[in-house]
């Protein structure tokens, strides 16, 4: 359970608009796991009630957000390395998930919920299979999930059910449970159809319904390759103008990958406020192409950033994610500052936790999720520490800094990482369990 707790720091980015940077500051919430205030030493209030105070080297900011993943494929991590999209799904990991069974679910879960919790990623947006499990996995580590639970028609899957199964599964779970459930909120439902080259458009369409009906995500992969689409484009044109053709737009809707974009699939993403999970990581190593991130910010998409599979990327960092995000966009643009740092860092948490209108996490203000990590500054990364002047403090954090330097991690109030660690289950174990699912799989 969460304690009421002041935590101070010589850095607090609270990845507001601006992305300031707050010196000599803290981040108090209180015993629900809520942000009660955020700024200064010397502009705050007394702590809260009670509360625990922990002065803390280096930097805290927001929890960062996974804006798509398939995170339960831990065990497939290397299978197909070096094929293409549509080979690597047909002849590497479409088999391989036939193989896994329900408890699969949860050990790939939990254990890639540690790798995400370690590295500071708080929240991810899940589509796979058997959520009830992936649900547990994620209250057993402490974190976040918005889970999506995956619609498909692909060979080698049949026995997970069929659609009708999937979507009926999904849609008795919302309405049971709500669309959020667990301690701070920590589990959300929504619909993951996989794609328009693996379902038909009637029940993209039926899906989508049911989704808005219930203001639940509608989480589906959008023209990721140029292959997968051969069929959609010469019929409709495009997996967009098929998806507005069909009355799927419109209502929460996020697109993952959309790589090969139109400028006239751009204008219907923006006239249907379609967010975007961009996965630059997974697109080059796929071959599948580099979005075009900076003509979709140019249109004022919602867009987050998202690391795909770990077999298809092969980690769950999303400051890699960053990282090549601004790279892939500089070059683009042959242009330096085409993209910033704090640009960087705000895709990474409050532009993501946008992209999926969740306005309640992503950034360090009263009222949200207290979802916080600290990062260690007593690295080379960072030649100055926190002394450094602001610009180039963001910029060592962004291109210097890596996933070892996050040291805790609370997730609603809840700490969740200390000194590097799970608190709440042995990382051990988990690895351990997910070396038997590989075994088992590749026999």
């Amino acid at each position: 359970m969460p304690e009421s707790t002041r935590l101070k720091a010589p850095v607090v980015l609270p990845c507001d608009a601006a992305c300031s940077v707050l010196r000599d500051a803290v981040v108090d919430f209180d015993q629900t796991g809520r942000i009660v205030h955020c700024g200064p030493i010397a502009d705050a209030p007394p702590p809260p009630a009670g509360a625990r105070v922990r002065e803390l080297t280096g930097i805290l900011l927001p929890g960062l957000v996974n804006t798509h993943a398939h995170t339960p494929m831990m065990p497939l991590r290397g299978l197909g390395g070096d094929l293409p999209l549509m080979r690597w799904l047909a002849e590497a990991i479409w088999p391989a998930e036939g193989r896994m069974v329900e408890r699969d679910s949860y050990d790939g879960m939990l254990l890639g919920s540690v790798e995400m919790l370690r590295a500071g990623v708080t929240t991810s947006v899940e589509m796979f299979f058997h959520g009830e499990q992936m649900a547990q996995a994620v209250l057993d580590t402490g974190g976040r999930v918005l889970l999506t639970p995956g619609i498909i028609n692909a060979p080698g899957l049949e026995r997970l059910g069929s659609w009708q199964e999937l979507t009926g599964h999904t849609t008795r779970w919302i309405d049971a449970d709500g669309l959020r459930f667990g301690a701070g909120d920590r589990i959300e439902l929504g619909y993951g159809p996989h794609s328009a080259y693996t379902l038909t458009p009637e029940i993209i369409a039926e899906v989508a319904q049911l989704a808005r009906d219930r203001d639940a995500l509608l989480h589906i992969h959008v023209a990721e390759g140029l292959q997968e689409d051969v069929a959609v484009r010469a019929e409709h044109g495009s997996v967009p103008k098929l998806l507005e053709k069909i009355g799927a737009l419109g209502g929460r809707v996020l697109a993952a990958h959309a790589v090969h974009l139109s400028d006239e699939d751009l204008a219907i993403f923006t006239r249907h406020d379609v967010a975007v999970a961009h996965c630059p990581n997974s697109n080059a190593k796929l071959a599948s192409g580099t979005a075009r991130l900076l003509d979709m910010r140019a249109h004022g998409l919602r867009i987050g950033l998202g690391t795909d599979g770990p077999a298809s990327n092969d980690d769950l960092d999303i400051w890699d994610e960053a990282r090549l995000a601004v790279l892939f966009a500089r070059l683009d643009a042959d242009a330096a500052d085409a993209l910033t740092a704090p640009q960087a860092l705000l895709m990474a948490t409050r532009e993501g936790a946008n992209a999926i209108n969740r306005t309640d996490l992503g950034a360090l203000e009263p009222g949200r999720w207290a979802d916080v990590v600290h990062v260690d500054v007593d690295s080379p990364a960072f030649p100055r520490g926190t002394d450094a002047p602001d610009v180039q403090l963001l910029s060592n954090l962004v291109w210097s800094s890596a996933a070892s330097q996050v040291t805790d991690v609370w997730v609603a109030g809840d700490h969740v990482v200390s000194g590097h660690e799970p608190t709440r289950v042995d990382r051990g174990k988990a690895q351990a369990e997910v070396r038997r699912i590989a075994e088992r799989i590749s026999g």
